[in-house]
């Protein structure tokens, strides 16, 4: 299994949909959406002594920068690693 290190969190991008639930067949021209789902997080970053955690925690669904991720495969899936910072928002 992977464990990112520091403040570091792992990602799963989101597949877009080909189809709506009626069956319109969606343009391939779209832009991929830039949320994700955790997949694992680091144990955090030390300030000033003490260990601040992540503030994401594993299956949060994310919006994160779009160009500040390292895309890599591993057991043929892919992946995004993004330090925690570059994460915008968490999707409720």
């Amino acid at each position: 299994m992977l464990k990112p290190l520091n403040d570091n969190v792992i990602l799963k991008k989101v597949k877009k949909e080909e189809k709506t639930s009626s069956g319109i067949i969606l343009t391939t021209g779209q832009e991929e959406p830039d949320y994700a789902i955790v997949v694992a997080v680091g144990e955090g970053i030390v300030v000033d002594g003490k260990l601040k955690p992540v503030s994401v925690k594993e299956n949060d669904k994310v919006i994160f920068k779009k160009y500040s991720t390292t895309n890599f495969k591993y057991e043929d899936e892919e992946y995004l690693v993004i330090n925690e910072k570059d994460i915008l928002a968490v999707i409720k």
